[in-house]
């Protein structure tokens, strides 16, 4: 692949500063892309936008997904330092698990407020201009709790299957514009999500951290965690030229979990 097969294009990647983000942050990067990183961690959007270099990075901004003024606010800080936004991946997410009988209505709200409506706050700042020029790509991250079911984590389900029905409602609405909009529905990966997961698992049931690992796993026949490195992979795939065709469509990158 061409280091400038995304040359003149800017993109903005949500919850970009550590994990899956991160790792796309530095695929759009490696293909020429610009990028401009948002999330709540000032200090370590600072810290990704330094490891990525000076000149790929188009800025940082602070921005709370789940806050409609707060992503009102950083978009209009990326329009008034960056012409347009091409590219838009919505990875900002948050998972927290409980049986459904103690799922209160704080964690519900917080699952969809931070997954689903965090989403649709960003595609709404960015997709109408898309449209418009008659050149874009949004590329959601959803989870395979966004195609099948999952115990204990039903708001969190509930959220990632809206982020996929969104995803195919925009896609339908654009299919004619030159834009297109797709989801990667990673299964477990190598994050600090997964790493909250596996402690939870620990303190709950008293297994041991390789116990609980090993439960995880067990749900993907190659036996093993993805990396973020092959989420992000899907992700410029659907972003790179070739790609016009795809469009409402939700990648697993699970392994073989989901089929």
């Amino acid at each position: 692949m061409a280091a400038s097969t995304l040359s003149e294009r800017h993109a903005v990647v949500t919850g970009g500063a550590r994990g899956i983000g991160a790792a796309i942050a530095q695929a759009l990067v490696a293909a020429g892309a610009t990028v401009t990183l948002l999330g709540r961690d000032v200090a370590r959007l600072a810290a990704q936008a330094d490891a990525l270099g000076g000149t790929a990075v188009a800025g940082t901004a602070r921005c709370d997904v789940a806050d409609e003024t707060s992503v009102r606010a950083a978009f209009a800080d990326i329009r008034a330092r960056h012409p347009h936004v091409d590219i838009l991946v919505n990875n900002a997410g948050q998972a927290g698990s409980a049986p459904f009988a103690r799922t209160d209505l704080a964690l519900w709200e917080r699952m969809l407020a931070v997954n689903l409506t965090g989403t649709f706050l960003c595609m709404r700042e960015a997709l109408p201009a898309m449209a418009k020029r008659g050149w874009g790509r949004v590329v959601n991250v959803a989870s395979t709790a966004g195609l099948v079911g999952y115990p204990y984590v039903a708001a969190y389900c509930a959220a990632k299957h809206g982020v996929v029905g969104l995803t195919r409602a925009a896609a339908l609405e654009t299919a004619k514009s030159g834009v297109t909009v797709n989801a990667v529905c990673p299964g477990y990966t190598e994050t600090d999500i997964v790493a909250d997961a596996v402690a939870n698992i620990v303190q709950k049931t008293g297994k041991s951290e390789a116990e609980a690992r090993a439960a995880l796993v067990s749900r993907n026949p190659q036996g093993r965690m993805v990396r973020p490195e092959e989420v992000a992979n899907a992700v410029l795939w659907l972003c790179l030229p070739g790609a016009e065709a795809i469009t409402g469509q939700s990648i697993a990158v699970a392994g073989g979990e989901v089929t």
